[in-house]
């Protein structure tokens, strides 16, 4: 009997413990890491870092300097130099650690041992970045952060910046426009396209912009969103008649640029542009993003009329993706479906459009037309996502980079809410108005009169 208890004083503690441990793991995998895995991490890279660097071949011979005061000082055996590494700084999600390397090596060999470090730390990835000549950083992901997507708290806001999703290493994806001016976004029914946009208009909803959209799927995606929009079309007749308004519109803005720089003598160097944001703040014009949803739909035609539409349609597009940057006018333009197939242009169009998001989508060949020409291997990893993830996308740009990333739930009535309390953003730009969307009229809350009836004051 006596034995009896103290296996239950003793076990039911470490039972308890252990099933805590596995359901926070499971269900709260954040809790998880910052009460068991970080510690854990932590003390299997201190006690391991030097046979862990020498079983992955990053180590180098000692200098003859290093060799001769270790026969002078001790007896021990020469082992060969791991990178030095630096001081471990824990966060949210992992650990990083900078590592400088040693003479010789450089930054394709350590990112070629990610996964023999992943799987020798415990932890759930391993990601390399550079930091500068001879020094990278290695940053340790304890938990798959894609699971349940949380953004980091601390983002500073600033204009045509939004983050829309996490990254696959724990770091926000931010869509930057003055960066990445035009970008193309698929993706297939339920993959979380939708969700990406519906981002992308919440945060830009609460800055000093113009936001234009062309939605022909009869405005479903972009109608809740009527507020805070300058310009609607919702099929493409209507979308043939806005078009060349903001052609219109970008010339103007040229025609502006080009007038500033009428040089006189006194002119200083610093004043000269070529775009809107050298302008001087009080005659810079605001910056207008479109938005394009099904872009599929504007190239599909039945009669000759409609072909000849499309193709005016089609060039109006690509000439706003070709010179729109500088006019402070940025292109996004989203669909299930991109491919060459869908017409003259559309190869031609996409070569303009920098940025790239690929969601789950239904054939390879428009996994290919979104990142065949700028990361072939991304290809594979967009056609590997499953549908029980939507969200989850690959992204990338011209420059060859590319990563995956997932967007967090934002529910549509949040959505529209953002639009409804900036609607007093909404610039005042002539050319848009006859575009302007209806935005139906609120009915007032009516307020439930007290529950007791008041009593007349007498003397």
């Amino acid at each position: 009997m006596t034995d009896l208890a103290t296996l239950l004083e003793v076990g039911g503690p470490v039972a308890a413990l252990g099933g805590g441990a596995a359901y926070a793991r499971a269900r709260h995998p954040g809790v998880y890491w910052s009460t068991v895995g970080l510690p854990v991490s932590t003390v299997r890279l201190l006690s391991s870092y030097g046979s862990v660097m020498e079983a992955c071949g990053l180590t180098v011979a000692p200098s003859r300097l290093r060799v001769l005061a270790v026969k002078a000082t001790t007896r021990r055996e020469v082992r060969p130099v791991p990178p030095r590494r630096g001081i471990i700084r824990p966060t949210p999600t992992g650990l990083r650690v900078r590592l400088r390397l040693a003479p010789g090596q450089e930054p394709a060999d350590v990112a070629a041992s990610a996964e023999r470090l992943r799987h020798a730390w415990g932890v759930h990835a391993v990601y390399v970045t550079t930091i500068k000549p001879g020094v990278v950083e290695l940053r340790l992901v304890g938990f798959d952060v894609l699971r349940r997507v949380r953004m980091p708290r601390k983002l500073r806001p600033d204009l045509l910046r939004v983050p829309v999703a996490l990254r696959e290493d724990a770091t926000p994806f931010v869509r930057d426009y003055r960066t990445v001016p035009h970008q193309l976004t698929l993706g297939a029914t339920l993959s979380g396209k939708s969700m990406y946009l519906r981002h992308l208009v919440a945060g830009l909803a609460r800055q000093p912009v113009a936001l234009v959209g062309i939605d022909c799927k009869r405005g479903v995606e972009l109608a809740p969103f009527a507020p805070r929009l300058s310009a609607l079309a919702t099929d493409p007749e209507q979308a043939a008649e806005l078009l060349p308004v903001l052609i219109k519109e970008m010339e103007d803005r040229y025609d502006l640029i080009k007038a500033r720089q009428g040089i006189a003598p006194s002119t200083p160097d610093e004043e000269i542009t070529s775009d809107i944001w050298g302008l001087p703040e009080h005659e810079r014009p605001l910056p207008v993003v479109l938005f394009v949803d099904e872009v599929a739909e504007l190239f599909l035609v039945a009669t000759k009329k409609d072909e000849e539409r499309r193709d005016e349609m089609v060039t109006q597009l690509i000439r706003l993706a070709q010179l729109g940057r500088a006019a402070g006018i940025y292109l996004e333009v989203c669909g299930q479906r991109f491919g060459a197939e869908l017409g003259k242009g559309a190869t031609m169009l996409r070569a303009q459009l920098t940025g790239r998001v690929c969601h789950r989508v239904n054939d390879e060949a428009s996994a290919k037309m979104a990142l065949g020409d700028i990361a072939p291997e991304a290809v594979s990893a967009a056609c590997a996502i499953a549908p029980e993830r939507p969200g989850l996308a690959v992204a990338g740009d011209t420059s060859g980079g590319w990563s995956r990333i997932r967007t967090p739930y934002l529910s549509l009535g949040d959505a529209a809410e953002t639009c409804r309390e900036s609607a007093h953003l909404v610039p005042d730009l002539p050319a848009l108005k006859p575009f302007r969307p209806d935005v139906p009229v609120r009915p007032p809350v009516e307020t439930p009169g007290p529950v007791v009836r008041p009593r007349p004051v007498t003397d």
